[in-house]
C-alpha cells in the first residue's frame, strides 16, 4: 500500500487523466468499461473532451459547493467525462502459491437475448406531477426550504473520514429494495464525495446490484477477488479488478449472473479486510438475514440499513427483528436506519403509525417512495427519478453516514 497522507489523491489524479492502458493479455485483470455506470455524455462539440477537475485531498473533500446544492440529485456535474480506464497490471499469484489465479471469462450482466425486453426507461413520476411541483416552488416558500435541506446534505455527506466506513444493507426476504437502496446510496455518495466509493455486491444468488448500476459485462466476483489481493497492492492494481462506474465509483460483482455462485464467509471477509483501506465509503450491498455472509458483514460494518416493503407482513417482521436487535448490544441499535419502500403508488397502510412503531424500537426510519422509474428494475438513471426519490436518496445517505461517523 503506497505511503503518504494524500496517496489517494494522487491515484485518482492518475486514473482521470493517465495515459490509456494497452489493451490487455490473456489472464490480466479486468479493464472497466469506460461509460458502463450511468450514462456518461459524449464529448463536447469539436470532439474535445472536457478537462478534468483537479482531485483534492483524498478523503471527504467537497465534490461541489454545497450552497450551490439546489437539488440533491446524484446527477452528472457539467462536463462530465468517465475516468480513462486503470494502468494493466500482471495478476498477483494467489495467496502466495506462485500459481497465477483463474482468469474468469467476461460475461454480459444482461443475456443477449433480453436486451430486447427492456423498454425505454420511464421517469420516476409524471408529467403532471412535475408541473404542479415547479408551480408550487414559484408561489411558495418551498424552494428555499429544498435548498436548506440538500445544504445541509450535501455538508454531512462531504465529511472527512480517518478510516474507510463500511455500510451494510440488508433484509429479511427478498424483494424488499436492498440492492436498490444500495445502487442509490453507492451513487449518491459517488456524487457528493471526492474520495473513492465501492459497492460490493455480498449476494451472489443472481443479485441485481449489477444491473441497477448499469453494469455491462461482469468478470471478476468477490470471491475470485478474495484469492488475488494482496497487501502490497495499490489503488490502481485493485482497480483493474473492478467494473468502472462513473464519477469515484466502483463495483465489485458477487457473481456473473449464474446460478449455483458460491461466496462464504471467510472469503468475503478477506476480501473486505483488504479492500476497505482504499475506498473512503464502501456500500455492501447483504444476502438477505440470517445468511452467514450478511452477519459477517454486519458486524464489520459503521452503519446498517436494513430494507422493508411497506406492507403489513413487511413491517410486522420487521418490528420482530427490531425486537431481537435490542437484545444485541447497543450499538448495533444505534447505528441501524429502517428504510420502508412504497411497491405502490398509493400504500394501502398508514405510514406514519408505521413510522412511529418502528423508531419506538430504536432505529431512525425513511421512507422510499413509489418511483416509476424504480419499479422497471433496469439501469437507475438519476435523472429520470422522481423529485421525492432524490430528495429521500440524499437525506438517507447523509443520515447513514452520520451514524457510521460515530462508530470504529
Amino acid at each position: 500500500m503506497p505511503n503518504g497522507e494524500n496517496w489517494q489523491g494522487d491515484v485518482l489524479r492518475d486514473l482521470r487523466g493517465g495515459a490509456q492502458p494497452a489493451t490487455p493479455g490473456p489472464g490480466g485483470p479486468q479493464q472497466p468499461m469506460a461509460g458502463s455506470g450511468a450514462g456518461a455524455p459524449p464529448p463536447a462539440a469539436g470532439g474535445q473532451v472536457p478537462a478534468p477537475a483537479a482531485a483534492g485531498p483524498a478523503y471527504g473533500y467537497p465534490h461541489q459547493d454545497p450552497a450551490a446544492a439546489a437539488d440533491p440529485a446524484p446527477a452528472a456535474p457539467q462536463g462530465h467525462r468517465p475516468p480513462p480506464q486503470p494502468r494493466q497490471q500482471a495478476p498477483y499469484a494467489s495467496g502466495g502459491s506462485g500459481q497465477a489465479p483463474r482468469t474468469p471469462e467476461s460475461r454480459p450482466a444482461v443475456d443477449g437475448s433480453l436486451t430486447a425486453v427492456g423498454r425505454a426507461a420511464r421517469r420516476g413520476e409524471p408529467f403532471a406531477a412535475r408541473a404542479v411541483r415547479a408551480i408550487r416552488r414559484t408561489v411558495s416558500s418551498s424552494a428555499a426550504r429544498e435548498v436548506a435541506e440538500a445544504t445541509r446534505a450535501a455538508e454531512l455527506l462531504q465529511q472527512p473520514v480517518t478510516t474507510g466506513r463500511q455500510i451494510a444493507v440488508t433484509s429479511i426476504r427478498g424483494g424488499a429494495g436492498k440492492s436498490t437502496i444500495a445502487a442509490l446510496l453507492g451513487t449518491t455518495y459517488a456524487h457528493y464525495r471526492q474520495d473513492p466509493v465501492l459497492l460490493v455486491e455480498a449476494d451472489p444468488a443472481l443479485g441485481s446490484l449489477p444491473i441497477r448500476l448499469g453494469a455491462e459485462s461482469l468478470r471478476w466476483t468477490t470471491g475470485d477477488v478474495a484469492d488475488i489481493v494482496e497487501p502490497q497492492m495499490s489503488l490502481l492494481d485493485i482497480t483493474g479488478y473492478l467494473v468502472q462506474l462513473r464519477d469515484n465509483a466502483w463495483l465489485l460483482p458477487g457473481s456473473q449472473g449464474q446460478i449455483g455462485a458460491m461466496l462464504d464467509a471467510r472469503s468475503y471477509e478477506r476480501a473486505m479486510v483488504a479492500l476497505r483501506r482504499y475506498f473512503g465509503v464502501t456500500v455492501v450491498d447483504c444476502e438477505t438475514l440470517p445468511a452467514e455472509v450478511a452477519r459477517v458483514a454486519l458486524a464489520a460494518s459503521q452503519a446498517l440499513v436494513l430494507a422493508t416493503p411497506a406492507t403489513l407482513d413487511g413491517i410486522t417482521s420487521t418490528h420482530a427483528v427490531l425486537q431481537w436487535m435490542q437484545g444485541l448490544p447497543p450499538r448495533v441499535m444505534a447505528s441501524t436506519v429502517v428504510v420502508l419502500t412504497e411497491q405502490a403508488p398509493r400504500s394501502g397502510i398508514d405510514l406514519a403509525a408505521a413510522i412511529r412503531t418502528l423508531e419506538a424500537a430504536g432505529p431512525s426510519v425513511h421512507v422510499l417512495p413509489y418511483d416509476g422509474h424504480l419499479a422497471d428494475g433496469g439501469h437507475i438513471r438519476t435523472e429520470l427519478l422522481a423529485h421525492s426519490t432524490r430528495q429521500t436518496a440524499a437525506a438517507l445517505a447523509a443520515d447513514v453516514f452520520q451514524l457510521s461517523q460515530k462508530r470504529h
